[in-house]
């Protein structure tokens, strides 16, 4: 049963008001005792009255009922409404342009819309993931490093205490710094190791022991070769690249002289008209 964010008593502390009140206790002797008002023990005993055996009995005659209205006078008439839905689904528009083009407020296209169920569009089915795994542990090891901020004690954040300056957080003895955490992971067993270091460097012989570690079993080359018949995994032979074109390609005009030839702007005499 969901109750309302008010509400001070549950299921179990109304079903005890009533059973108080049927005892022969007071409505205002009950709610007393229950810490309610009047009002509210008057109308958890008046829903109980109502209400027939079956309800007594699953005790639903308890629940909270919906605040929504039985009526609502000002809302938008069906024929209306339907304009707005088809402009929205012929047109593609938000609810802004779909109320300059209807001639309704943008707050009322906005509510038939989202009532309509059609104020944003669906999304697109997203394709599953595409997840591998090699085949034997420590064919493939994710490593990453990660800082986390380090301190001596926490701050007014945790504490609430703001009475400590700032001043004093520059002392050696408070002084701020960070951890790096070095992990390693196995791909196929999902075997992780980490290690905090003050530095970002970290050790590499740690890594190299905690790769030994996520090691199920010895490496050998027929277990790998047999691993890679059975992905049927085969070397692809390297494509030839193609020729780059030089930076300085040779002149259309080989009877032209060169720049670096050229004594000066001036063309040489045999070139012509």
């Amino acid at each position: 049963m969901s109750s309302h964010r008010n509400a001070k008593l549950g299921l179990a502390g109304r079903y005890a008001l009533v059973c108080a009140i049927e005892s022969g206790v007071t409505l205002k002797a009950a709610a007393a005792a229950f810490s309610v008002s009047p009002a509210t023990a008057h109308r958890w005993w008046h829903r109980w009255l109502q209400a027939g055996d079956d309800a007594r009995r699953t005790r639903s005659c308890l629940f909270d009922r919906s605040s929504r209205p039985h009526r609502s006078p000002r809302q938008l008439a069906p024929e209306c409404e339907q304009a707005i839905c088809a402009c929205r689904q012929q047109t593609g528009w938000g609810p802004r342009l779909v109320a300059g083009a209807t001639g309704f407020a943008h707050s009322t296209v906005w509510k038939v819309l989202k009532r309509a169920g059609i104020s944003r569009p669906p999304r697109a089915r997203k394709e599953s993931a595409n997840r591998y795994e090699w085949p034997c542990p420590g064919d493939l090891l994710h490593m990453d490093v990660s800082r986390y901020a380090r301190f001596l004690r926490p701050g007014h954040r945790v504490t609430g205490d703001r009475s400590q300056g700032g001043r004093k957080w520059m002392r050696p003895e408070t002084r701020v710094g960070y951890d790096y955490a070095h992990e390693i992971v196995d791909d196929h067993s999902r075997l992780a190791y980490v290690e905090l270091h003050d530095d970002e460097r970290g050790d590499g012989d740690g890594l190299r022991r905690a790769r030994a570690r996520l090691l199920r079993r010895a490496r050998n080359r027929r277990h790998a070769a047999h691993d890679r018949q059975r992905l049927q995994l085969r070397q692809e032979p390297l494509v030839a690249r193609a020729t780059r074109r030089s930076r300085d390609p040779p002149p259309h005009h080989p009877a032209g002289r060169a720049t670096h030839e050229r004594q000066g702007r001036a063309l040489s005499p045999d070139d012509g008209a």
